[in-house]
């Protein structure tokens, strides 16, 4: 059954997973599930549960191929028990395929059309007497009407019998494969006259590594090279070991006489031109996969730590996109990230209004009372941080801390539907300077209005399975926003469409009847938003946020469900649910065996105690910033031997990449993560984490830096 394979791949009970399956059927989300019913599934947490679902989806796919398949073979009247059992215990779709393969309707081919002239008779004589000539034995079957008119195009008609048998084998493929990826190594080599032009691939001009070794980087980006026409790769086989296996291995065909050297000559030229052609397309596609799916999940991991990055907080703060020829596009947005004034400035070159720039930002900062600077990390950062550094050193009464924030995606936000919508009269380049400041404020509420491909975070995203990167990285976000939850009455549509249960309709209805009737004051008001009924309501009310509601647990992950609860929790202290919030020990005394009924349990009750202590709290980190070396503003500026300060801004398998204020960004290597030895980087360092790091190379051709951690 579907339900005890999955339990087995993650290694938990049956009754766990069938529970899942039930509640996902039943139109529950991943996050709903892994929060709010835990002595349903076990505590299944929300990766179990994706992975739950991913399976749960391949196998009902395999199991309805499965089924098609068998109504096939027996249509033809070929479906023998052994066959049926082979196909029903599969749990492979490349599997499965090869058993169906034989019986898979074919156009005409040339095995075919020999059969239905008798050539696998003669095709049985030669395999029976071997020793008999079978150009001799081809005679007797020379028949023009059927396109057979000498005992050369006879033999061709029984070689492509018994190349059809070959290449049909189940169990035969199989053992290849298996073979091929133990011995089999792939080599890149440059196409002719593409050297200059393809330098970024120079590591492959000339590389062979065996094919199971591959790490997912090098091979994706080989096959980049192949895409752009850098590059040529193939499987490097010994093709004559192969064939003699084929023959003395796999296959019973007699090898001795003339009729034996014929049917050895045939198979090898099976394995040359069918066989390995077929399985060597089989399992470079077989490795892309594997790759690409590590790279989805290197990109997931990424941003989920870039979504959960510390928010700075509900602060005034003053956006600076840089531009040098076109100017600093400046904002001004308050404490929930409404955008109060804008304006450009040009303190650089070619203008070079330096004064007038320290005095435009000085009234701005000290008109709105800013607390936060943010400057976009992109061309011209360092000049206009030096620019914010003077303007703060000049004027002491301006209290405000100044940040370099990434500022990758904010131009695709910009031009978005999404922000002409919410600023429909003001100029692309001031709704990237909006995204830029309140990114700092909240990174969460604003980059979930970024197509995630668009952050930069990720390993090759853009050669994988655009599909399959799409929804996985939908789930992260989801995931990611249902964890930190989300204030009914001032998230955007964008925020409150990833929320458990909600889609962008209802969203959109959240803020119209916001906008019409005024702020939530109780959640249970979300059952009169225009089409969002009680089961949507289930699945998001506990995810979303009233601050200073008419119930005090509305600002709280306390599901509605749960309350009651609570009230029985406040009753047994003799208090109101109120005077129990906050109270480590008044909830200290509460014995939460006490609580447990046919409804409830442990899992619940200790959640609900878990967040009554601290109502609301945030699961993201406190907010740090990297302090960049002054005078360090470009690669020319650095040397090797220098210690910087840097941030990470992405997580590969191969190492991480560090923004240290010169407009590229380092790479700190694997093996330069730590003085230990390190399989995984992200063990090491994540997405938005403050690390000291060494210079060791700089190469200003290449445009790269490397980096070093060790020993800091």
């Amino acid at each position: 059954m579907i339900s005890n394979t999955i339990a087995n791949e993650l290694g938990v009970k049956e009754t766990q997973v069938k529970a899942a399956i039930t509640l996902l059927d039943a139109g529950d989300t991943v996050p709903f599930v892994a929060r709010y019913r835990k002595e349903v599934t076990g505590a299944l947490d929300d990766q179990q549960l994706r992975i739950l679902a991913q399976r749960l989806n391949y196998l009902r796919e395999l199991e309805a191929r499965k089924s098609l398949i068998l109504k096939n073979i027996e249509e033809q009247g070929q479906l023998s028990p052994a066959l049926k059992q082979s196909i029903l215990a599969t749990d492979n779709k490349t599997q499965l395929e090869d058993l169906y393969l034989p019986y898979k309707s074919k156009r005409r081919t040339k095995a075919q059309i020999a059969r239905e002239a008798g050539l696998e008779v003669l095709l049985a004589k030669i395999i029976s007497k071997p020793s008999s000539n079978p150009s001799q034995l081809a005679n007797a079957f020379i028949n023009n009407d059927k396109g057979y008119p000498n005992a050369e195009s006879v033999l061709e008609g029984a070689s492509a019998i018994l190349s059809d048998r070959i290449a049909e084998q189940p169990e035969l493929l199989q053992r290849l494969r298996s073979q091929l990826i133990d011995t089999a190594s792939l080599k890149s080599t440059v196409s002719k006259g593409k050297e200059s032009e393809g330098q970024k691939f120079r590591d492959y001009f000339d590389y062979n590594e065996a094919l199971k070794r591959i790490p997912s980087h090098r091979l994706l980006a080989q096959l980049r090279g192949v895409s752009e026409g850098i590059l040529k790769i193939k499987l490097v086989i010994p093709d004559e070991e192969y064939c003699q296996q084929l023959l003395t291995r796999y296959l019973q065909l007699p090898r001795k006489a003339l009729g034996g050297e014929w049917l050895q000559t045939q198979a090898s030229l099976c394995w040359k031109n069918r066989l390995r052609p077929k399985l060597q397309k089989e399992l470079i596609q077989r490795y892309k996969e594997s790759a690409e799916t590590e790279a989805i999940l290197v990109f997931s991991r990424n941003l989920s730590d870039l979504l959960l990055a510390a928010p700075a907080g509900p602060k005034v703060t003053l956006g600076l996109d840089p531009g040098l020829r076109t100017g600093v596009k400046a904002v001004i947005v308050d404490t929930t990230g409404k955008l109060l004034s804008y304006t450009t400035i040009y303190p650089h070159a070619p203008k070079n209004l330096w004064d007038p720039a320290i005095n435009d930002l000085y009234k701005l900062c000290s008109k709105y009372q800013v607390e936060l600077i943010s400057i976009g990390n992109g061309t011209g950062s360092r000049e206009t941080e030096k620019l914010v550094g003077e303007m703060l050193k000049k004027h002491s009464d301006i209290n405000a801390q100044k940040l370099i924030t990434s500022e990758a995606g904010a131009s695709v936000y910009s031009a978005s539907e999404l922000a002409s919508k919410e600023f429909p009269d003001i100029d692309v380049t001031i709704r990237g300077a909006v995204s830029i400041a309140r990114r700092l404020q909240d990174p969460l509420s604003e980059l979930v209005k970024i197509e995630p491909k668009a952050i930069g975070v990720g390993q090759y995203q853009h050669d994988v399975n655009q599909q399959q990167l799409s929804e996985q990285l939908e789930s992260v976000i989801e995931d990611c926003v249902n964890a930190v939850g989300v204030d009914l009455n001032s998230a955007s549509e964008a925020l409150l469409t990833r929320v458990s249960g909600l889609n962008s309709t209802l969203a959109s209805n959240i803020i119209k009847y916001r906008d019409d009737r005024g702020a939530f004051t109780s959640r249970s008001q979300l059952l009169k938003v225009p089409r969002l009924g009680p089961k949507a309501y289930e699945q998001s009310a506990a995810f979303l946020r009233i601050r200073n509601g008419m119930h005090v647990l509305d600002n709280s992950s306390v599901h509605p469900e749960s309350y009651p609860l609570v009230e029985e929790m406040a009753k047994a202290q003799h208090k109101s649910v109120k005077n129990l919030i906050g109270d480590s020990q008044l909830l200290n005394q509460l014995n939460p065996n006490n609580f447990v009924n046919n409804s409830v349990g442990l899992y619940t009750i200790n959640d609900i105690l878990k967040e009554l202590e601290k109502p609301g709290r945030d699961p993201r980190p406190e907010f740090k910033t990297a302090k960049l070396l002054e005078g360090v503003e470009t690669m020319a500026d650095l040397e090797p031997g220098m210690r910087l300060e840097g941030t990470v801004t992405n997580v590969t398998n191969f190492g991480a990449f560090v923004d240290i204020g010169v407009h590229q960004d380092g790479l700190v290597h694997i093996s330069q993560l730590a003085d230990k030895f390190v399989k995984d980087p992200h063990t090491i360092v994540k997405p938005g984490d403050i690390v000291k790091v060494k210079v060791t190379e700089i190469d200003q051709n290449r445009k790269r830096i490397a980096l070093t951690m060790k020993s800091l």
